[in-house]
């Protein structure tokens, strides 16, 4: 799986400007949650390139920044944990991506960490935990490292999300030029991965790039979503040993406008639950259980960076019944969107230089 150098800078280029990172795109009009149902407080803000969020217990928070940054929040202190991984690769889509705590955090003090591990020429998605321990990641032990080792720095996935038997999931790009290995079981590329203390395996394959994923423990299903190429992005309801079909089916055009495939369905593929062209480059998801916003409850509530806004999918009998969009005023990337303890939506805003962590509430 290689790729010549000549063409590298092209093959990263594409990848991110057709994925939402470098141009904003039009998008349906949809009806939009009114400014007044909710409120908006900024949190933190100057973060550089931030990724992903995490509540911590005593109402602080966690936030990574893919340059290889963890921040930890309390208030107006602003503290970078020290002993991150030294190889994280800060190149094209790479970098740190998600941090997400222990289940019995407050006694063990795990955190768990997914990242591009490496270097240009040689990398792949990782994930270790360690403990956080006086400011710094202690004990660090890796527990997945994707194989095979590719070229180039794009579609990484990276997502992390419990499951109801507190095994790991974790979501895999296909690394945008290999997209057939999303169709081999051999190579962990464009699946979704199990891991757990007996060893880790693939949930589902035939994905291109997920920057979804989140468990629902009332329903016990496990939702995702991914970037399509020129169109197509998708949500997902993932079922153990399902193919999702990338790139044999697809809802989207590679991008110099030719078909990837004819088809957008078939025999032994599972189709999506819902389709976005064009495309929304969704990122982030969480499923609402929350009491501050009970008509919202068992909702998927999805990032967008393309669209600069939040979508909520209103899920009935798995079925998407209807799509709202909210936070659109602001004109940002959404990059995450975590469920808080109490209820309100933290959700991170993309910018290089000037991200921040906000607060939707209750107004």
């Amino acid at each position: 799986m290689k790729i010549s150098r000549q063409n590298l800078k092209l093959v990263l280029f594409s990848a991110l400007m057709f994925s939402g990172c470098m141009e904003k795109q039009e998008v349906p009009f949809l009806q939009s949650i009114p400014e007044t149902a909710y409120r908006v407080e900024v949190l933190a803000q100057k973060l550089k390139g931030p990724w992903s969020v995490a509540s911590m217990p005593n109402g602080g928070y966690l936030v990574t920044e893919r340059s290889g940054n963890l921040k930890q929040i309390n208030g107006t202190n602003v503290q970078t944990i020290k002993g991150l991984p030294e190889d994280i690769l800060n190149e094209g889509q790479g970098g740190l991506f998600e941090v997400l705590l222990s289940p019995n955090f407050t006694a063990d003090q795990t955190i768990y960490l997914s990242y591009a591990k490496g270097t240009i020429d040689s990398n792949g998605t990782a994930v270790i935990k360690g403990r956080l321990v006086n400011g710094s990641l202690v004990d660090k032990e890796e527990l997945f490292s994707a194989n095979p080792k590719k070229h180039a720095a794009s579609h990484f996935g990276g997502r992390l999300t419990f499951l109801n038997d507190e095994s790991l999931a974790l979501s895999m790009g296909e690394g945008f030029e290999f997209r057939e290995a999303s169709q081999d079981d051999k190579f962990d590329l464009g699946k979704i991965i199990r891991i757990s203390e007996s060893g880790n395996s693939h949930i589902s394959k035939g994905h291109r790039n997920v920057q979804g994923l989140a468990y629902d423990n009332i329903s016990q299903t496990l939702w995702s979503h991914e970037h399509g190429p020129r169109g197509g992005d998708e949500v997902n309801r993932i079922q153990q040993g399902a193919n999702y079909g990338w790139p044999m089916t697809s809802h989207g055009l590679d991008y110099n406008g030719a078909k990837i495939t004819p088809l957008t369905t078939m025999d032994g593929v599972t189709d999506p639950l819902h389709v976005w062209t064009p495309s929304i480059a969704p990122s982030g998801l969480t499923v609402y259980q929350g009491d501050m916003f009970p008509e919202w409850k068992g909702d998927l509530f999805i990032g967008g960076l393309a669209s600069g806004d939040i979508r909520r999918l209103d899920i009935e009998d798995n079925k998407v019944v209807e799509e709202t969009r909210f936070l659109s005023e602001m004109q940002k990337r959404v990059r995450d969107i975590k469920e808080a303890p109490d209820g309100a939506l933290l959700v991170i805003l993309e910018d290089p230089e000037e991200g921040q962590l906000i607060r939707v509430s209750k107004p």
